[in-house]
């Protein structure tokens, strides 16, 4: 769609007045910034860790240039950190859209209009309706989200190359001449500094190229227009061999002014092509959700004091007595009663013994009035192994034959001897099934505290995952759970697939794909750093985890050594390792 000069002169001039203000600003307030942000940085410092200089490590003044103030060693830091940033910024914004362009059309279109916020839901609206008489307003509505996120995932593309670009040949620089920066870095810098402003050079040119070819037919209004002109160096002897201090200082200025443009030209293009908020892409949920807290509050309002009313009071009052009555009756009461059992365990297994001494004492006068009666009617002595259940069988024989003359027998005969010793012998079963019952409650008293305990620890089980998930954060890779795990791993086989595009470009002649790839490799393993060094220090595995990640990061190490250090990195560092094969 044509936009009318008057507009695009407008439009210009606005961006110009934002990009410029925004440098002013971040000139002006950036000291004081970086003062207020002195305990943020000491704190996170602790817990990532930026991808090292590439710096000969078996140099023994490398220690020495580490460790003394350097502005050649803080002015690579700042160049990685800040096009580690952008970077960061642009590929977190393109895997967004790139996931929505391999989306159907049907979910296309319902980004369009649903996920995109109440003003493009209304303009949506509107024109879909429009264009209903037509008979393609869907397809239309399909080719037109296609186009907003191609066009997204385009220049996001064109800006993530550029970047990984610069970034690579930034690192290849430093990696080419790191000896001799360690040895001398002020002798160093001039040549480095005209190097680093060539790459700016290239920088620019490559952005004014997407600004070129995307500045006619971009839907984003504006976006092209803006300026990059990065600061060049001042006209002076360029070899580096007679510099002054002031030259020096004059070029690492412009550098850091170069630094402050690149990030407010990106911060200004990555806003304009940015993915939606979470609050725009879900606004229907939480208008509905304001909507319903609006009518909840309403309906509180209603039964709160300022009503004159006292329901709120009421049940406020019945869920505190609720509360407490299950906590006493399903915490407390099962505690004191589990409590108690263990306690009194010696008690009760004494009690239990004398319960047990009384059955056998009517056992044993049982067998005694069994003997005497099974003698006397025999007439003979019985052996003492004589069962009872043998002379039982004599006490019923006689039993039933005194039974035919009920009357004299229970006045003369031995009738009511044998009545007798049948009750002693219900007594003993009854005494008998007494102890086993008791034994058996006994037995499950614990059991049945247990299952009045159920209730309680279930919710407390839940609130313990619902803290162990919080505690965890395992939506990042800097976590401690399972998911975090898995995206650590993930950002291994990564570096992996990008160590092996970037031979096949190398192999391909493709030197500049092969340069953004480099860029790439040495992003995600700058990701990696972060989120495995606070896990590798606990187990004590940073130390030869970090020299392998500087390995990855060589330019001149051989393909094959580094998937052999990759393959390492899944199969022997815990911080890597999946949950179900740690030990």
């Amino acid at each position: 769609m044509a936009v009318p000069p008057s507009d695009n002169e407008s439009i210009r001039n606005r961006s110009l007045v934002s990009l410029y203000s925004n440098y002013f600003w971040n000139r002006v307030l950036g000291p004081l910034y970086n003062l207020s942000n002195v305990t943020v940085r000491f704190r996170s410092s602790r817990r990532r860790e930026c991808l090292p200089l590439p710096l000969p490590s078996s140099s023994l003044d490398s220690s020495l240039f580490m460790s003394k103030p350097s502005r050649v060693h803080d002015l690579l830091e700042d160049i990685f950190k800040h096009v580690l940033i952008n970077l960061h910024s642009t590929q977190k914004n393109l895997q967004f859209w790139q996931s929505r362009a391999m989306r159907s059309d049907t979910s296309k279109a319902y980004f369009m209009i649903l996920e995109r916020g109440p003003r493009a839901f209304i303009d949506e609206t509107v024109q879909l309706f429009g264009r209903a008489a037509q008979g393609s307003s869907i397809k239309h509505l399909s080719q037109s989200a296609s186009a907003y996120i191609n066009e997204r995932v385009t220049v996001l593309s064109n800006l993530r190359y550029s970047l990984a670009t610069f970034l690579a040949q930034v690192y290849v620089e430093v990696d080419r001449i790191g000896e001799e920066l360690v040895m001398d870095p002020e002798q160093k810098l001039p040549s480095l500094l005209v190097t680093i402003n060539d790459f700016f050079s290239t920088l620019e040119a490559s952005i004014g190229h997407l600004h070129a070819t995307r500045q006619s037919d971009s839907s984003v209004d504006g976006t092209y227009s803006l300026p990059l002109l990065f600061e060049k160096l001042p006209e002076i002897n360029q070899d580096g061999s007679h510099w002054t201090d002031c030259e020096i200082r004059d070029a690492i200025n412009s550098v850091y002014q170069n630094l402050h443009k690149l990030d407010a030209y990106i911060s200004v293009l990555v806003t304009k092509h940015k993915k939606p908020r979470k609050i725009t892409r879900y606004w229907i949920r939480y208008t509905c959700g304001a909507v319903g807290l609006s009518v909840c509050s309403i309906w509180l309002l209603q039964h709160s004091r300022l009503t004159g009313s006292s329901d709120i009071d009421n049940w406020i009052r019945e869920a505190k007595d609720s509360t407490v009555s299950f906590l006493t009756e399903h915490v407390e009461q099962p505690f004191l009663s589990i409590r108690d059992e263990l306690f009194e365990t010696f008690r009760k297994r004494h009690q239990g013994i004398m319960e047990q001494e009384e059955v056998q004492l009517t056992s044993n006068s049982l067998r005694r009035m069994l003997l005497a009666f099974s003698e006397q009617i025999t007439g003979k002595k019985l052996s003492e192994n004589a069962s009872d259940q043998e002379m039982l069988e004599i006490v019923m024989a006689r039993y039933e034959k005194e039974l035919t003359h009920p009357i004299q027998n229970l006045l003369s005969g031995e009738l009511a001897r044998a009545l007798l010793i049948q009750v002693q012998k219900l007594k003993l079963d009854i005494e008998t099934a007494m102890l086993e019952l008791n034994q058996i409650l006994r037995a499950n008293e614990i059991n049945f505290a247990v299952l009045a305990f159920l209730p309680a620890l279930f919710l407390s089980v839940v609130l313990l995952g619902v803290v162990r998930t919080w505690f965890k954060q395992d939506k990042k890779a800097e976590g401690r759970g399972r998911i975090a795990r898995v995206q650590r791993r993930l950002l291994v086989v990564e570096v992996e697939k990008r160590i092996i595009q970037y031979q096949n470009y190398v192999e391909q002649g493709q030197e500049r794909d092969a340069q953004c790839m480099f860029g790439l490799v040495l992003y995600s393993l700058n990701r990696l750093c972060h989120s495995v060094k606070r896990h590798a220090e606990a187990t004590g595995e940073w130390q030869y985890l970090r020299q392998d990640l500087i390995d990855l990061a060589k330019p001149g190490l051989q393909t094959a050594y580094k998937l052999t250090v990759t393959s390492r990195l899944e199969s022997v560092y815990d911080c890597l390792l999946p949950l179900l094969s740690r030990r």
